[in-house]
């Protein structure tokens, strides 16, 4: 369980390396577009095991006196209040938080763009509320003709209606709080504008997955498009690079689909023939050089797949997934053999489930369980009851053990807990006054006050992160934000708790 697969030092060595050659191509001006996540890239994280989720942060620290950030969001995203899954944030309110996390990391964010700009009242007030911190903000419309019309799209009434972003260093990295937040078209409108002043600048792309170097079906492979099922992204053999070079090379089809029309606009700005001859040739991409341990990496990537399986399963339920999406995640799991029952933690929350319901100890009818898996491999599951949900009192049962205290043993005060639920269910006249995880985590912190075994036993908490959890249901939002404060790798069956509609913890 704490065994490592990936080294970052290597890594990135070997990655800066390879972004510092290909700005020497250009007249030292390169406009670097971030694939997948900049920062807090916990698939990465999950998939190979010992990767640092803010290694490209340190990339760019390691560049910092050469580079710049241009953040791209999409108008659209925040129209729509956009969530970011992993974090339950929207994506303007990650994008604040983007912005911080760069500044305090010595990093430069030079612009942000709101792509597809829209006179919307939710933009009108992001874009405010940027501009009061003195960052400066530019709004891009939709590009004319795009994507057929090149004559329309390379004139003064397509890139040329996009206002230009000034820029002072060689490296400009073009980031953006998730996918389709119009990265590829805001470099592409800084080459023609930077054309018009004499500049020969250039583009490349630094996307993490899929992994060029692998084969189609290997298993990180699998678990990219596992990752992005949701937008329909297919792996395949990149066309144009075996053809130019005879060698077979891993891609995905947007940008295989996308570089004929990239490569005429290049050409057509720059009025030269295009650098590369394929979607592959663009990347910078050298992950796969930090590797130190395959065997442990695919057993990872594994099990990211069925974790995948059980995300959209569960969105599903909620309303917020296709069903065609949760087909694509089956079909990957059956390409290389898994099952649902291939997550070590999902047959002990099932069968502590079972015994929960043959015992009737449910609460209020409602059978509940989860389990987690320890570093060292152990499994320990917990089940509901009128005092705590069941994330709770697992992650309570987890603690006890790593503490080494006996299982009879109370961690809570009796006092704060009766008083939380009385006032939960008589004062507050809620549904469900059983404890949440969130609320037994502030019980437990207040408890630990006069309680010895929970002083001795809160720091262990600790250890639960990363570990892998199942729950029997869905989480409620209280039990959510408390797994997510763990950092819990967690996964549910596609089920309610209960058949209330409304759930308001």
């Amino acid at each position: 369980m704490n065994h490592k697969g990936f080294d970052n030092t290597r890594y990135l060595n070997q990655q800066t390396a390879e972004i510092l050659q290909r700005m020497q191509t250009f007249d030292n001006k390169l406009y670097l577009e971030f694939g997948g996540k900049l920062m807090h890239d916990y698939h990465a994280a999950r998939v190979l095991p010992g990767y640092d989720p803010d290694v490209k942060l340190q990339l760019l620290r390691q560049l910092r006196d050469q580079a710049e950030i241009v953040l791209c969001v999409c108008a659209g995203d925040i129209e729509r209040r956009k969530l970011r899954g992993d974090m339950g944030i929207t994506y303007d309110a990650y994008s604040l938080k983007l912005i911080d996390d760069l500044t305090h990391s010595g990093l430069w964010v030079s612009t942000v763009v709101l792509t597809r700009h829209t006179d919307h009242p939710l933009v009108r007030s992001f874009i405010a509320r940027l501009q009061t911190q003195q960052i400066r903000v530019v709004c891009h419309s939709a590009t004319r003709g795009y994507p057929k019309d090149v004559d329309l799209i390379v004139s003064p009434d397509g890139y040329g209606a996009n206002p230009y972003i000034p820029t002072s260093r060689p490296l400009v990295v073009v980031t953006a709080p998730g996918p389709g937040s119009g990265k590829l078209a805001t470099c592409l409108s800084q080459l023609y504008h930077d054309s018009l002043r004499g500049v020969r600048a250039g583009y490349a792309k630094f996307e993490t997955f899929p992994v060029w170097n692998l084969p189609l079906k290997h298993p990180v492979n699998v678990a990219y498009e596992a990752a992005t099922a949701d937008l329909h992204d297919v792996n395949m053999i990149d066309p144009l690079h075996h053809e130019a070079y005879n060698k077979v090379a891993i891609n995905y089809n947007r940008d295989v689909d996308a570089f004929p029309l990239l490569r005429t606009i290049w050409e057509r700005i720059t009025k030269a023939p295009c650098p590369y001859k394929s979607p592959t040739d663009m990347g910078v991409n050298r992950v796969w050089s930090g590797v130190t341990d395959e065997d442990l990496v695919c057993a990872a990537a594994r099990q990211e797949i069925i974790r995948r399986y059980f995300l959209a399963a569960a969105e599903q339920v909620k309303g917020t997934c296709e069903q065609t999406t949760v087909d694509r995640e089956i079909k990957l799991m059956n390409s290389l053999g898994l099952s649902e029952t291939g997550r070590p933690v999902v047959p002990p929350a099932r069968a502590a489930a079972s015994d929960c319901e043959k015992s009737d100890k449910g609460y209020r009818g409602i059978f509940s369980a989860a389990a987690i898996q320890l570093r060292d491999g152990r499994i320990i599951t917990g089940k509901n009851s009128p005092l705590m949900h069941a994330s709770a009192s697992t992650v309570m049962n987890a603690i006890k053990i790593l503490a080494g205290l006996p299982d009879n043993l109370h961690l809570l005060d009796p006092n704060i807990i009766n008083t939380i639920v009385n006032m939960k269910g008589n004062i507050l006249q809620s549904k469900y006054a059983s404890l949440n995880l969130d609320e037994m985590l502030i019980a437990l912190a207040i408890s630990s006050t006069s309680n010895t075994a929970a002083k001795l036993a809160m720091p262990y908490l600790r250890e639960l992160r990363k570990c892998e959890m199942h729950l029997s249901h869905i989480p409620s939002p209280g039990d959510e934000a408390g797994l997510r404060r763990l950092v819990l790798r967690y996964t549910c069956e596609p089920l309610f708790a209960s058949r209330d509609l409304y759930v308001a913890e």
